[in-house]
């Protein structure tokens, strides 16, 4: 998977937080008003290392403030073919957060969240992107992949797209 420096490259980290009540996913509102499901988490700004970026993503989408994060749990790289877009994702494990959860997203994306069990972590996933579901789901099973989840997506993804994993 190569690319030019024509194309956007994306920095995304995802934050991975589990509690007694289950791991915590948030529901997203895309701009053609459908909802889906995913990790808290979002793009790292110009000058945030990551794991500040992710810890002010998580902050901002749940209100929950991460003291510290134990271990990079899985990474994910697609290549968005037609729309000259490489996107990275590094998900994390959080070791402590404190706070309520709130959904204040200042962003209006995020309308919802919650922690819940496995298998209604498994059922939201649904709806994600397979970049998304596919390696969050397997790493609940797993808990670390040492591989990079890899996929090219081929089409416009508001009228029709495929994703193939590399």
């Amino acid at each position: 998977m190569g690319h030019t420096g024509r194309m956007r490259d994306w920095l995304v980290a995802g934050g991975l937080l589990r509690g007694t009540h289950g791991v915590l996913l948030v529901q997203n509102e895309r701009r053609n008003g459908s909802l889906d499901w995913s990790t808290p988490g979002g793009v790292i700004d110009e000058g945030e290392t990551l794991l500040e970026g992710l810890t002010r993503e998580v902050q901002e989408e749940t209100g929950l403030t991460v003291a510290s994060w134990d271990h990079r749990a899985y990474e994910i790289e697609v290549d968005f073919v037609e729309r000259e877009m490489f996107l990275r994702v590094e998900a994390h494990v959080a070791g402590s957060w404190a706070g309520d959860l709130v959904v204040d997203d200042p962003d209006g994306i995020v309308v919802d969240a919650g922690f819940v069990d496995e298998t209604e972590a498994h059922a939201r996933m649904v709806h994600a992107p397979r970049w998304v579901a596919e390696p969050f789901t397997t790493w609940l099973g797993a808990g670390v992949c040492s591989e990079p989840f890899k996929y090219v997506v081929r089409g416009d993804l508001a009228g029709g797209f495929t994703v193939d994993r590399v």
